[in-house]
């Protein structure tokens, strides 16, 4: 921690939390049950990964921590501004999370420890850099304006549909591991695939009206004040 900055208890326990969640969704049975048997089990987990683990833990960081670090670091800080750039951090968002629920890429990942491993850390990373235009704890590289924060998340709200989509309406299972996982519940693999498409859409959305209606409450109190 930066000298002379005062221990803060909300920092501490969002940080807490974003560590917490972070072992929930890859070191917790969830991730065996998700990888091995249902697919909705590890929407579940990609879930936490892009929606709550990096919020919590840019919530759990002070502000100071971050400047200070990259202060006298000016390469260091050109290359933070372009990745947290709000068209660059909402399209490494939603290509990432497009290109690992592709059969052949989520498959193997799937069957490969070490790529599994990959997928589960880009979605974490590329989600810190999505949720940083929106509560970036920094003041040299701020979040965005309320009003293009909102557009944002409406754009990225938008940029997932198709996948949310092809995964709910499809009439085929489009992965041969659950199709082929002994089922554990009573849900067929194409029933067990579109769960798992409708939870992340309802978790998109979910999480997309939440921030929209704090960036407005946050916005309408600036302007009254």
């Amino acid at each position: 921690m930066s000298a002379g900055l005062p221990y803060s208890h909300k920092h501490t326990y969002w940080f807490y939390l974003g560590i917490i969640s972070f072992y929930l969704a890859v070191g917790s049975p969830l991730d065996p049950l998700g990888e091995n048997f249902l697919f909705f089990a590890h929407m579940i987990q990609h879930n936490i990964l892009m929606y709550v683990s990096p919020l919590f833990i840019l919530l759990g960081i002070p502000y100071q921590i971050v400047d200070d670090y990259i202060a006298n670091k000016p390469l260091l800080e050109s290359f933070l501004k372009f990745i947290f750039h709000p068209i660059i951090a909402g399209l490494m968002f939603t290509l990432v999370f497009s290109f690992w629920h592709i059969g052949a890429f989520y498959e193997a990942a799937i069957r490969d420890k070490t790529l599994h491993m990959a997928e589960h850390l880009s979605m974490f990373f590329t989600s810190v850099a999505m949720w940083w235009p929106i509560c970036g704890p920094s003041k040299r590289i701020p979040p965005s304006r309320y009003g293009p924060q909102m557009l944002y998340v409406l754009a990225i709200m938008l940029g997932q549909t198709p996948i949310f989509a092809i995964l709910t309406f499809s009439k085929d299972v489009l992965y041969d591991t659950y199709f082929y996982a002994e089922r554990i519940i009573e849900l067929t693999p194409l029933e067990d695939q579109k769960t798992g498409g409708v939870l992340m859409k309802l978790a998109n959305m979910i999480v997309s009206v939440s921030v929209l209606s704090s960036i407005f409450y946050r916005w309408s109190k600036e302007q009254s004040s």
